[in-house]
């Protein structure tokens, strides 16, 4: 977990309700967080080494594993942490993000320990 002093995640997804509940519990947390939709720009804003960066591994028009496999090849990215969530817990694809994330949940444990997770990525006690 990075913690240099940067206190805003990405967020790379595409679904309304659960972009909302992110944002609420960032707030809450301390972290500004931005909503990235394309995986160009995903690369570009990871330059700025935000704290964090979740994936919808169901965003498909984005290519999560391909942009995630790029962060985790790039030597200045590499070390920031990515955590992917998926809608389907039946997804037979589930396994292939274990590899290359640093957390893979099920959307409703990640949205049941989102507060959790969002406060342990601000550095705060």
């Amino acid at each position: 977990m990075q913690r240099h002093g940067n206190k805003k995640i990405l967020a790379v997804m595409s679904d309304l309700f659960f972009s909302v509940k992110i944002n609420d519990a960032a707030k809450r947390a301390g972290l500004s967080v931005e909503f990235v939709k394309d995986h160009e720009e995903v690369l570009a804003k990871a330059k700025a080494h935000p704290t964090l960066i979740i994936f919808d591994l169901n965003f498909e028009s984005v290519d999560p594993l391909g942009v995630i496999a790029k962060l985790k090849n790039t030597a200045d990215l590499k070390n920031i942490s990515v955590i992917g969530s998926f809608a389907r817990t039946g997804r037979t694809e589930a396994e292939s993000p274990r590899d290359c994330c640093d957390m893979v949940l099920a959307r409703s444990a990640f949205s049941q320990n989102l507060a959790q997770i969002l406060k342990r990525h601000s550095g705060t006690p």
